[in-house]
């Protein structure tokens, strides 16, 4: 049996030192004009994309990186830690590892068509999943999929999908099936991987708190046509194809938090270290050092599950329960750095010059988001524990 192994791993060093490399050309200041000027950051992707990042999780057969989710939390927390937050991780984090569905359910052809496509950046995504009525009820979507010749027209809603605005094409989770009809309140539901017709599907991009580097929206579906050849996985069982990504989703959007956090720390301890207040640095006071202290020590105990959950999926081993801990931890644990981060600046904090209310900001997506944090709890509360489901 194969353990896990703290010692240095060289390509993990390589990873880790390219990736910063290449963010030392998007500094805090490139992420504060484009959250205020919500202008995508095509100029990062196209890094990104260059330097090979895209499709990292991708089979070598198809172009891509051929590596692992280890590999691929690795370069979404360090564009993170750089300063580059949910602003760029949100850029990026689809073709970093959210083909996996087509990866593993979809059919030759659509792997060949698509798939060679992710690394060079050419090929821009969404999903959407989340409906207005059904939130993280997924069972409970409306959006309907009629069966026509030679594919299926669809019509529906779809709510915070991200990169609707770029997207050529979307993993869109609709029902072929009334629900009530299988043996689970899942059944039913079919994944398609179709083209965002603009004829047919009218994008609304949402205001929102932050993040606002990359567009958020609701999606209105009206008879968009999808080719049978355009289905992934079997039809009716697209709950399952879905399913094949999320511990690597909350894997790596726990990796994406725990970088918010990391840059919380160091523009804290920064401050600390320059700010002086009455003769002396005020990193000398115990009331500002301790916080920081216990900042990145709530981090560093949080990447440590993250790992290991990674680790776990990568070893084809069950990892749920890790997942689920490691996005609640690192959620937790880069909420209290940025709020920490913000303190320690005082007033300055509140303002945009030091960057920390942006993190602040994007810190707090992470409890919500990909899945809420009572969700988790929910999750272990009856799958790990064994108490009765609540929901």
């Amino acid at each position: 049996m194969a353990f896990m192994d703290f010692g240095r791993n060289p390509l993990h060093d390589d990873i880790r030192g390219a990736v910063r490399s290449m963010m030392t050309q998007f500094d805090d200041r490139y992420w504060m004009e484009h959250d205020d000027s919500h202008e995508f950051p095509w100029e990062f992707y196209d890094a990104v994309a260059a330097a090979g990042w895209l499709g990292i999780t991708i089979p070598e057969e198809y172009g891509g990186g051929g590596l692992g989710v280890s590999e691929a939390r690795i370069v979404e927390q360090e564009i993170s830690a750089s300063g580059g937050g949910m602003g760029a991780c949100s850029a990026v984090h689809i073709g970093i590892f959210g083909f996996d569905p087509i990866i593993r359910h979809g059919s030759e052809d659509l792997k060949r068509r698509f798939l060679p496509r992710v690394p060079s950046g050419d090929l821009h995504t969404s999903f959407a999943v989340t409906e207005p009525d059904a939130g993280t009820d997924t069972a409970s979507i409306s959006t309907f999929a009629t069966k026509v010749p030679g594919g299926w027209s669809v019509t529906g809603k779809k709510v915070w999908i991200t990169k609707a605005l770029e997207a050529e094409r979307f993993l869109l989770l609709a029902r072929t099936a009334m629900a009530g009809e299988g043996a689970k309140r899942t059944d039913g539901m079919t994944l398609f991987f179709a083209e965002m017709n603009r004829d047919s599907v009218k994008v609304r991009p949402i205001p929102k708190m932050g993040r606002n580097a990359v567009d958020t929206n609701e999606l209105f579906i009206d008879g968009l046509f999808v080719e049978d050849a355009d289905v992934v996985g079997d039809v009716g069982d697209g709950f399952r194809a879905i399913l094949a990504g999320l511990n690597a989703e909350r894997i790596i959007s726990a990796s994406a938090a725990l970088g918010i956090g990391y840059a919380a720390v160091r523009r804290a301890t920064d401050y600390a270290n320059e700010r002086e207040v009455f003769g002396r640095p005020i990193g000398r006071n115990q009331a500002i050092a301790h916080p920081i202290a216990e900042a990145l020590m709530r981090l560093d105990a949080a990447e440590l599950m993250v790992d290991k959950a990674a680790w776990l999926l990568d070893h084809g081993l069950a990892c749920g329960r890790e997942a689920n801990m490691g996005k609640y931890l690192a959620a937790e644990a880069a909420f209290f750095a940025a709020d920490w981060a913000v303190q320690v600046h005082g007033g300055y904090g509140y303002g945009k010059e030091f960057h920390v209310e942006r993190y602040f900001r994007e810190a707090r997506l992470m409890r919500l988001a990909p899945i809420s944090q009572e969700m988790v709890m929910n999750y272990l509360s009856e799958h790990v524990l064994g108490l009765p489901r609540s929901y």
